[in-house]
């Protein structure tokens, strides 16, 4: 499990198709910390650390990604690329401080950004999701989004906007967005389960 809050940035220097396909991800986590087995959410994918180390270019970890997480994620259609920056968290410790919100790291759906406007020294982003995810979207409830727990501030359709604050855009990776991205979209577990309570009308 995850918190939706970001601790590090990564940045993907290899990528391999081999059966799965391998990633190798340069980050600022001490590789000595870094347990293999352990589950690391990448732009909010859960992963599982498959080996690491650290050479002349810094720190890495290698990440098996199957077929199944690349066709429901934005990992495929070049959404990953070497030299790309993505967000990474580790997974949550008991006793530590949960920040954001329960974040599962499974992947409901890609969204689109279709807008970005300048608020003062923020910036409202709208994006687009899938329709069959739409309805579990709340104005004021929670998302996340390329493993960012973000707040949602309105609704319209499968419409909805996000506000990044400058320093949310200087920690994670939401400072390089643009029209067009695909994004990777979890849904609140709460909202799934509330949804799922009102088709049997509980």
């Amino acid at each position: 499990m995850f918190t939706g809050i970001i601790s590090d940035i990564g940045i993907i220097r290899d990528l391999t198709q081999k059966g799965d396909l391998t990633a190798r991800i340069t980050t600022a986590y001490p590789p000595e910390s870094i347990a293999i087995g352990a589950s690391i959410a990448c732009d909010g994918v859960c992963l599982t650390v498959t080996d690491r180390g650290s050479d002349d270019q810094g720190g890495w970890f290698d990440v098996d990604i199957s077929a199944e997480t690349v066709s429901k994620s934005n990992l495929g259609d070049g959404g990953w690329r070497k030299g790309k920056r993505i967000n990474l968290e580790r997974a949550l410790r008991l006793g530590d401080e949960l920040g954001g919100h329960i974040v599962s790291g499974h992947v409901d759906g890609v969204a689109e950004i279709v807008a970005m406007i300048p608020e003062g020294d923020s910036l409202r982003v709208t994006f687009r999701a899938p329709a069959p995810l739409a309805r579990f979207i709340a104005s004021k409830g929670s998302v996340a989004l390329n493993g960012t727990s973000l707040t949602v501030n309105e609704v319209n359709g499968c419409d909805f906007g996000v506000n990044f604050i400058p320093h949310t855009q200087q920690v994670t990776t939401w400072g390089d967005i643009a029209l067009g991205d695909r994004i990777n979209l979890e849904i609140d577990t709460l909202a799934r389960y509330v949804a799922r309570l009102a088709e049997f009308g509980a």
